[in-house]
């Protein structure tokens, strides 16, 4: 290996980068340079993959963990012949570009998932293989592998200094995914400096000790060593993979080679004329490919058109043996839902429990006909009632399981989740505390982002979790998640609400669901105004009425029987007022103007909203005129009837707060 082909290719690549980060005047030139040897690898020998098709799903999945990265994916997307353009290369970081800084899911095509935030792609990759071999196990039968493809990520220093690679590679070690094949890029270098100034860690034995099989490339550039090593992590079935491959930042930089000015900014245009004369680079215009090159690189059309052929026809003989199993496995990878769905859904108006058991209800009466509903919990799954009960856990020896038991590990299943969700075939969702929302919010934001189909289920949402005390009571989190663009956040005020939710959730198209649920029980609501249940669809509804209401009342979750109690007790003192459920602010802010202003009539100033929770996200919806009766300290520990008490979340609060905005 190694030819004068193979090397014009990579330097091509190299080349690429340098010139794009160069033009921007900003970027990370020095890792696209170091492990162009690898991805020239990947994407001409190894990945199985169709440039004409980059949504093919029988094609590997290849996951750039360090995401700063970016035009080292991009170079080689534009040269195996993708639909990324030299005009998109020229056009990297630069607005509307579809090359911009980090990669993002949706915008390039070819690019597998957003990342950019260290430990992230790690997160995703290790859900893509979850889903793998899931599918492998429910669909495969012998002599047809229609799953048969394997999950590729590519990893840095920073990648396994985040906390999240600690989560992820154990519970991928414990599980024993076969077919995820890890590339450590060890280049020894950070932004700040050599990684000697803060990690001194033995990867090898780190990874070992997850139980993972691990390989070594000593020089990334030796082509020769590299191939064997992808080939012998190939053979490798029964567990993951990790490369270590010593790289060189800024490879071929003179003055850059091996330092930290070579990681985030441009070379500067006489370091990249330096490195291209020191590579042999036959022309100083940016952006030059030479032809035979790119001929080479174009090979993947060819290869892909083949491999994606023989798939095709592999899928049809599996088609004429096992029909049904086919027509499943299309239905679960094109995201369509089974028909009649919805009537599974239990009618639970009437029952006064906590929402977190009628969710849990709702989820066992749904599995049976959405076996794409896959997911659990971290660590909490009787509390969060996450639990398909009868379904298997997902386990070393059993991959089709449906329970997943995540551990401690709230932001490692938060980058699972989206995982298996990007992967296809998959509903999937994942509980814990709405306080520990906070230990998962990254991998939350970028579910947000990509737009990616999740459920979060997040139980005990208030002081209404009682004895355990303010280190597990929210308070500034629903604000928190509210403020997340692209997360519909559903906060149901009973058990019927709750039934709803659930199917907003899995209707729901272009960003996760969160549904915040309480520890308490709360009263099944009589509604007296025009709404019903159904109506958490539009985000808030009237649930009561008084003729010619002075005021509104709004509130979620259990805070909606409080804002009742008011609306009965203003009553009976001769002022009329309106109740609103709100269980959701995206979803109302969602409808149209009309459907607003009869639900929150403009000229009725006078609104108080209650929540047990930081006011900040109901400001918006009272206006000026108007008052949150809310939370802005943290809880205490006691029964929770004595915390409202005492921290003024109470019926006659909100009676007060309406009498002070009437005044």
């Amino acid at each position: 290996m190694s030819t004068a082909l193979d090397q014009l290719c990579i330097n091509t690549l190299r080349t690429l980068a340098m010139d794009a980060v160069q033009r921007a005047d900003s970027g990370h030139p020095g890792t696209p340079m170091a492990l162009a040897p690898l991805a020239y690898l990947l994407y001409t020998r190894h990945l199985r993959h169709d440039p004409a098709d980059p949504a093919w799903p029988g094609r590997d999945r290849l996951v750039l963990s360090c995401g700063h990265a970016s035009m080292l994916v991009y170079g080689a997307l534009h040269l195996s012949g993708y639909d990324v353009t030299l005009d998109d290369l020229r056009g990297f970081r630069q607005w509307e570009s579809r090359t911009p800084g980090h990669p993002e899911h949706g915008l390039t095509p070819g690019v597998e998932t957003t990342t950019g935030p260290l430990g992230q792609g790690f997160g995703n990759a290790v859900g893509m293989a979850m889903a793998r071999q899931h599918l492998a196990a429910t669909f495969n039968r012998p002599g047809h592998e229609v799953v048969g493809h394997r999950i590729y990520v590519i990893a840095s220093d920073g990648d396994f200094m985040e906390g999240i690679s600690h989560e992820v590679a154990s519970l991928a070690g414990h599980l024993k995914l076969g077919h995820l094949i890890g590339f450590f890029d060890d280049n020894r270098i950070t932004i700040d400096g050599p990684t000697s100034l803060s990690c001194s860690d033995d990867v090898r034995g780190r990874f070992e000790a997850y139980g993972w099989r691990v390989f070594e490339v000593p020089d990334g550039n030796d082509l020769a060593a590299l191939d064997g090593a992808i080939r012998s992590a190939q053979a490798v079935g029964d567990r993951p993979v990790l490369i270590i491959l010593r790289t060189h930042i800024g490879y071929g930089s003179p003055h850059k080679q091996d330092t930290a000015e070579a990681h985030g900014a441009p070379l500067g245009e006489e370091e990249v004329r330096l490195t291209k004369a020191k590579l042999g680079w036959p022309s100083l215009e940016p952006f030059h490919q030479p032809a035979e090159a790119v001929t080479e690189w174009r090979r993947c059309r060819e290869r892909g058109a083949a491999l994606h052929a023989a798939w095709e026809t592999a899928r049809a003989a599996y088609r004429r043996e096992h029909a049904e199993l086919a027509g499943e496995l299309e239905r679960r990878l094109a995201g369509t839902l089974p028909s009649a769905w919805e009537s599974a859904i239990p009618n639970l108006a009437g029952e006064s429990v906590a929402t977190r058991a009628a969710s849990g209800k709702v989820l066992n009466a749904l599995a049976p006909v959405l076996p794409e509903l896959m997911g659990g919990s971290a660590d909490l799954a009787g509390s969060n009632n996450t639990t398909i009960k009868g379904a298997p856990n997902l386990a070393p020896g059993v991959p089709a399981g449906r329970n997943i038991c995540f551990g401690i590990r709230e932001h490692g299943m938060g980058a699972v989740l989206s995982g298996l969700a990007l992967h296809g075939g998959f509903l999937p969702f994942g509980g814990t505390f709405l306080v520990f929302a906070d230990y998962m919010r990254p991998a939350i934001r970028l579910a947000a982002l990509m737009g990616v189909h999740v459920i979060y289920v997040f139980t005990h949402d208030s002081i209404g979790l009682g004895e355990d005390g303010p280190t597990h009571q929210p308070v500034e989190h629903l604000s928190a998640l509210r403020a997340i663009p692209n997360l519909t956040v559903i906060r149901p005020a009973d058990a019927a609400e709750t039934a709803e939710a659930w199917r907003v959730a899995i209707r729901h198209r272009g960003g996760p669901v969160a549904l915040v649920l309480t520890r308490q029980k709360v009263p099944s609501l009589e509604r007296a105004g025009p709404g019903a249940a159904a109506d958490l669809a539009k985000g808030a509804y009237v649930l009561a009425d008084a003729g010619a209401p002075r005021a509104v009342l709004l509130a979620s979750g259990s805070e909606v029987s409080l804002a009742l109690q008011a609306h009965l007790s203003l009553g009976a003192q001769g002022v009329a007022t309106r109740v609103v459920s709100m269980p959701s602010h995206e979803l109302f802010a969602a409808q149209p103007q009309t459907y607003r202003d009869r639900v929150l009539p403009p000229q009725l100033a006078a609104r108080v909203a209650v929540e047990a929770a930081h006011p900040m996200s109901w400001i918006r919806w009272v206006g000026s005129g108007g008052a949150v009766v809310g939370l802005e300290r943290f809880g205490a520990s006691a029964p929770y009837q004595k915390i409202y008490q005492e921290l003024g979340i109470t019926a006659d609060a909100v009676v007060a707060a309406v009498r002070a905005v009437l005044r």
